[in-house]
């Protein structure tokens, strides 16, 4: 028998206490919660458990987040403490899935609000104690098994930085390496405009602007396969890679090479200078990398032979990465509709 009951009528819904930026310091005692997980300094005291549902209150409003350590909780956010009938860990489960009706009923305003009524108001239905163990015992284990292969991601990327930054460095006076800007190695190519209204959501030939997510999909293209492209607005220094056929729209500059240059080398190179690449962005409110700028960076021209032995061993590691991002969503869409067939069919 399951019982539907306000979640007001279930559990308090506390908000918290502001403490001022002088009161906190960077790294000792109790994490300060504001406005998400992320913590806005430190305190030598606490206000919430462990194991505390968390509902954001103003700016990223009716965001929902479980916290697994005693914490300060600021007058931004709502701590939900559940009765002796609900386990905290379900009350977070179903609650989260509830996000879209909480930041449906957010006040507009110069700051975005939700009050502690409208999260009090929220229908929750209370199961026995072992079904709940049961469901919050089920979707753990999805949990567990999402955080492992993240952790498995974050290690391979350390490695491919690792080993890509080892193969990359070379000595000044290596006379096997002859050091040319990019300008002259290769041509640089900007992008054509598109008309957004013109383009699908889906479909064979992506089209690339100001992201290394397509802007879209239309049906020809202006770059072949297998070339390494540089956003220069919006995310401006983001190096990206399409095996496919692409259209690259006028904030993307395409860099084509000729057959003793792989293409894959010349993507490795420019990821490795990535982070300069963002540094030298400049402009007002719409952030630009000039075409200057990737003319005149360096580049080290080897042997052909050489570069497919350094592209071998980063490919294998992106290769990897990619695998496992394949594995990490298909785990996080089976968790989704598990969670969504668990707290949806309770009788």
């Amino acid at each position: 028998m399951v019982e539907w009951k306000k979640l007001g009528e279930v559990c308090e819904v506390l908000r918290g206490k502001r403490l001022t930026k002088s009161q906190l310091n960077e790294t000792e005692g109790y994490p300060v919660l504001h406005g998400g997980s992320t913590p806005m300094g430190y305190y030598s005291d606490y206000n919430r458990k462990a194991n505390t549902t968390v509902v954001v209150n103003t700016g990223n409003a009716g965001s929902v987040f479980f916290y697994d350590k005693e914490f300060w909780s600021s007058d931004a956010c709502f701590s939900l403490y559940p009765n002796k009938g609900i386990i905290d860990k379900y009350l977070y489960l179903y609650v989260y899935g509830c996000e879209k009706i909480l930041k449906g009923k957010i006040r507009a305003g110069a700051m975005p609000t939700i009050d502690a009524n409208t999260v009090a108001s929220l229908i929750i239905p209370i199961p026995s104690l072992s079904e709940q163990e049961r469901i919050v015992g089920i979707l753990d284990t999805f949990t567990a098994s999402i955080d492992n292969i993240k952790a498995q991601i974050e290690q391979r990327r350390k490695q491919y930085e690792h080993y890509r930054n080892t193969l990359l460095t070379f000595n000044k006076d290596d006379d096997s390496v002859e050091w040319k800007t990019l300008g002259e190695i290769t041509n640089i190519s900007r992008g054509k405009r598109v008309v957004r209204r013109n383009l699908s959501e889906s479909g064979l030939i992506p089209v690339f602007q100001n992201s290394l997510k397509p802007l879209g999909f239309t049906n020809e293209s202006n770059y072949p396969a297998n070339t390494t492209f540089i956003i220069s607005a919006g995310a401006a220094g983001d190096v990206g890679y399409s095996f496919s056929k692409y259209w690259g729209a006028d904030d993307c500059f395409s860099i084509l090479t000729d057959e003793d240059l792989h293409s894959r080398f010349v993507y490795h190179w420019l990821k490795k200078n990535e982070v300069y690449l963002q540094s030298r962005i400049r402009g007002g409110a719409i952030k630009r990398l000039s075409r200057d700028i990737i003319n005149e960076l360096p580049f080290p021209s080897i042997h052909f032979s050489r570069q497919q032995e350094i592209v071998s061993i980063l490919d294998t590691f992106e290769a990897s990465i990619t695998n496992l991002e394949a594995q990490l969503e298909r785990r996080q869409k089976q968790y989704e509709y598990y969670r969504e067939e668990l707290l949806t069919n309770l009788s």
